[in-house]
């Protein structure tokens, strides 16, 4: 999402003012303080999962190992062949007493050895089956004999009632790719928005750079892929994003909407009660590891590592690189309303409190008709500021105002109780809907703390949103906790008659503490100039959310096509539309198959789909024709996504390759050209990860529309999307209204009309089928079921729920 635009602008050789600064080290010391970093974390988790029990076999299984050894020494036999005499005979002589003792002692280890054998071996066996990747390249809707086998040893090997962090260890590691495949897979992604005469001279900067520099910087990378846990996720993490000296407003954070059309309770303070105790229940849920891996065909199970800093985490900022400060628990949640800050305890003596108590203190925040303290109503802008400035202003604050700052940052997260609506409305939907988009994601530039994990943003009327920093972890971990929170909030915690939390107030419960800041005249003047640059860059944003009702996921499964990759072309066709030409685009996929994987780009501007775009403003065109290329560019992004979800895509790769050429001082103009390129179109799906949460059939309105993120490029979109339900894809699109060359609004036109476009070529390839078959009925043997008949009508229609 939000990624990409961090991606473009990192440049891990200089400084914010352009200053040459010099690594923390040599290559070879930082490769060995990325393995020192890996290994920490497995200690830590190693012992996690052993109190919890977390492995693939149960510590109840030692046990019943324990107890088979006894067993069988009393029935005189000897299943370890003679290997517990000797560890007898090892162990110090207590004396006759106390012979027995020693062969209890002597069993045990027996048993503890043999146990930590069998799940070192299950671990290795499990490691060596989650490497297998030729399913991710079958047919859609086909499997072959060796996957079906791969399934059921799978199956076999990954235990049952798996934890969070259950299949960690058993993870492979992404693999380093080959250099050569790299930039020949770059070289055919650049070449339909190259001229011919800038392809020659990339492919000659390629070519030299295979030549001269590309074996010694693989072998840097290979040699850190044998250290570490993951070759470039620790590196992406710290140079794309703790590195960035600019804003996080629009920058890095990226927004998630509440339900579209149903708003379960307009009590602003009973919405944030429940929503901040369903929040809290799902970080005692990870506490207690008892959320799902998330497994990919119900068997794949993808890493977890990024859960970890959901909560209790903050981005500290520093002057050339900021970090990120995690806790292991926080008790309280810091509060924001009209300028003012307040610290809310969540738990008493008798453990979290209730949504109603939590909905108590909220509403007294609400009720307090103390006015803000000079300066601190736009405090926050300084987190909105570029990071240099904001770390030498927070040196001053944390002196003047440490308990303050203390109560903000460790808090479990953020809230901010807006003093205004926003929402669907019915007298202006499409207007109320990008104004509720520009809300999340910029807000006012002063009401949110861009440097926590996330804000739990609530609207005055009830509605919901969130506010999230990239850093710590990427969109489907975040998107994970919210469906829950959604989904916990409405259908279990649920609201009264009267709009209000289930439950009775606590009279007891003392008053929420408002936080006082001693605010030096020099951080005046910064938090001035800090305000006046968020409104700006805020005032610059264009968003635009449209729902696209004409169709939706269930047409495209009728097809026979990857949904993702249908929306992907069809967006090339709109672009091609808005703009008259192409453009990098950036895809994000999720490279979670293996051990601490992020992300990787798939480069869906691709040969086939530029090609299919132009057959579709080439009236000379026939729709057969224009369908048969789309097809063949739906097939090449499918190849392009799985490339990029197995490890073998081109961007994580050379930007690895760059990081390592900078720490040995060695410059490669080709490096240099790949990551000075401008991606003016970046999109992401939005991913519904727990189904069974909502009933789309019967309420399909309680369903999550999606988020956005702010345009990676100066005079480029920002596009993402989700399928909600069956019927319905809702598109969020971002611009800077001070490019002349980019509309939100001109943009979505051009989507949707890209998509009915797209959608009739089946309906004309149907007719045609038929006619040339002379058949007067539905041809039961169609690859496409026919569009839905509204997709002729209005982009949506007007809802009929509550707001």
């Amino acid at each position: 999402m939000a990624e990409a635009r961090q991606a473009v602008g990192f440049r891990p050789s200089l400084t914010s003012d352009g200053a040459e600064v010099e690594f923390s080290g040599p290559v070879l010391q930082e490769i060995y303080l990325s393995g020192l970093r890996s290994w920490r974390r497995h200690l830590s988790r190693f012992w996690n999962d052993f109190l919890t029990g977390v492995f693939p076999a149960s510590p109840l299984s030692w046990l019943f190992l324990f107890s088979a050894i006894q067993l069988a020494w009393f029935l005189q036999l000897d299943p370890s062949l003679g290997l517990t005499e000797k560890i007898k005979e090892l162990l110090p002589d207590w004396g006759g007493q106390h012979h027995r003792l020693r062969g209890v002692l002597a069993a045990a280890l027996f048993a503890s050895c043999l146990w930590g054998a069998l799940i070192f071996t299950l671990h290795v066996a499990l490691r060596l089956l989650l490497s297998y990747h030729g399913w991710l390249l079958e047919p859609h809707g086909a499997m072959s004999s060796p996957t079906k086998t791969w399934l059921a040893l799978v199956r076999i090997f990954s235990g049952r009632h798996p934890m969070l962090y259950s299949y960690q260890r058993s993870l492979p590691r992404q693999p380093v790719p080959s250099v050569q495949d790299t930039v020949r897979k770059y070289l055919e992604s650049v070449r339909p928005v190259l001229s011919d005469e800038d392809f020659d001279r990339t492919a000659g900067l390629a070519q030299e750079f295979l030549r001269l520099q590309a074996s010694l910087l693989q072998w840097y990378l290979r040699l850190k892929s044998w250290w570490a846990s993951n070759y470039v996720s620790d590196w992406w993490e710290e140079f794309v994003y703790l590195r960035s000296r600019n804003s996080l407003m629009v920058n890095s954070n990226y927004y998630m909407m509440d339900f579209l059309y149903v708003t379960p309770t307009p009590v602003q303070a009973a919405r944030a009660g429940n929503a901040v105790h369903a929040l809290l229940l799902y970080r005692h849920r990870l506490n207690r590891q008892e959320i799902l891996p998330t497994l990919l065909m119900g068997m794949r199970p993808l890493c977890s590592a990024q859960y970890e800093r959901i909560f209790n985490t903050t981005r500290i900022p520093g002057v050339r690189k900021d970090h990120i400060r995690h806790l292991r628990d926080s008790r309280h949640v810091a509060v924001f309303h009209r300028g003012r800050f307040f610290r809310v305890g969540t738990h008493s003596q008798s453990g979290l409190l209730s949504p109603r108590a939590l909905e108590q203190q909220f509403q007294r925040i609400l009720d307090d008709p103390s006015p803000a303290c000079p300066h601190e109503e736009h405090l926050a802008a300084l987190t909105a500021a570029p990071r240099d400035m904001w770390a030498q202003v927070r040196k001053s604050l944390k002196s003047q105002a440490e308990d303050a700052l203390e109560a903000v940052e460790g808090a479990a997260f953020f809230v901010s109780l807006d003093s205004e609506p926003a929402g669907l409305t019915r007298e202006d939907p499409a207007a109320s809907l990008d104004a509720y988009a520009h809300a999340l994601l910029a807000g006012k530039g002063h009401d949110r703390w861009y440097d926590k994990s996330f804000t739990l943003i609530v609207f005055s009327n009830g509605k919901l949103g969130l506010s999230v920093e990239h850093s710590w972890a990427d969109c489907p971990i975040s998107g994970h906790m919210w469906e829950f929170t959604l989904a916990t909030e409405c259908f279990q915690l649920g609201y009264s008659v009267d709009g209000h939390c289930k439950g009775h107030p606590d009279p007891s419960l003392p008053q929420p503490q408002r936080l006082h800041w001693d605010l030096p005249d020099k951080i005046h003047r910064s938090i001035s100039l800090a305000l006046r640059g968020a409104k700006t860059l805020s005032g610059d944003i264009d968003c635009h959310v449209f729902p696209f009702s004409h169709f939706g996921k269930s047409f495209i499964k009728r097809c026979h096509l990857s949904s993702d990759s249908f929306i992907q072309v069809a967006l090339q066709l709109a672009h091609f539309r808005d703009r008259g030409r192409f453009c990098l685009t950036y895809e994000s996929t999720m490279t979670r198959l293996f051990l601490e994987g992020r992300t990787e780009t798939v480069r869906s501007c691709m040969r086939e789909a530029c090609n299919f775009a132009r057959a579709m403003v080439d009236k000379e065109k026939t729709d057969p024709q224009c369908l048969a290329l789309f097809r063949l560019a739906v097939d090449r992004h499918q190849a392009l996504l799985k490339a990029a979800m197995s490890g073998q895509g081109v961007d994580r790769h050379l930007f690895a390759l760059y990081i390592v050429s900078q720490f040995l001082h060695l410059q490669s103009p080709f490096l240099d050209q790949v990551h000075s390129e401008q991606w003016q179109l970046a999109t992401s799906q939005i991913p519904v990860q727990q189904t069974h949460l909502f009933d789309v059939h019967n309420y399909p309105d309680y369903v999550s529309s999606g988020g956005g993120f702010g345009p990676v490029d100066d005079h480029g979109y920002g596009v993402s999307y989700i399928f909600m339900g069956d019927d319905t894809i809702t598109f969020h699109i971002s611009s800077k209204k001070s490019s002349t060359k980019t509309d939100s609004h001109r943009l979505g036109q051009h989507i949707e009309d890209a998509l009915v476009d797209v959608a009739s070529l089946f309906q004309e390839g149907q007719r045609l089928k038929r006619g040339c078959r002379g058949l007067g009925q539905e041809d039961s043997g169609s690859r496409c079921g026919s569009l839905p008949c509204h997709a002729r009508g209005s982009r949506a229609p007007t809802p009929s729920t509550n707001f």
